[in-house]
């Protein structure tokens, strides 16, 4: 069963490219604006690579990365699995955001009741792709357009 309060958290294009070479092939301050003020105060699912390629726990939030090498480190959840890490999300209060990559999102797709997407205007070559999913079986519940990208919260039917 899906939960409004699992949020998958994502800024792609239109054919879905999500990352180059670990990276985000973009910079877009705007669009890291949107991420901060949706995620303080809540909880962030992440793997390894995400983690990394961020650099450091964000702050005013639960950092939770999924990985069986990394070791400890303040400010870090570290869980081995995937089903780990969405227990020990579940245990803090507020929302839970799946933040990246292409695994993590393939395992979130059938418990989140919402995707919050930042669809790129420009396109932008990628080696890492957001997984297949069924358009159909999401809303428009909200929608908002800036500059260099169009941000557009749906909700499971």
């Amino acid at each position: 069963m899906y939960s409004q309060n699992m949020i998958i958290l994502v800024a792609m294009t239109a054919d879905r490219i999500i990352g180059r070479q670990g990276e985000l092939p973009w910079d877009i301050p705007e669009d890291l604006a949107l991420f901060r003020r949706l995620t303080v105060g809540h909880t962030l699912v992440m793997g390894r690579k995400t983690f990394e390629s961020i650099g450091r726990p964000l702050p005013q939030r639960t950092n939770i990365v999924v990985s069986r090498s990394m070791p400890p480190m303040e400010g870090v959840i570290v869980c081995p699995d995937f089903s780990s890490a969405v227990e020990r999300a579940c245990q803090n209060e507020g929302k839970v955001f799946f933040i990246g990559g292409r695994e993590i999102y393939r395992q979130a797709l059938p418990l989140v009741g919402r995707l919050s997407v930042s669809w790129i205007k420009k396109t932008y070559a990628g080696d890492c792709r957001f997984p297949s999913y069924r358009q159909s079986d999401w809303l428009i519940a909200q929608e908002w357009d800036y500059p260099e990208f169009h941000h557009i919260i749906y909700q499971r039917k």
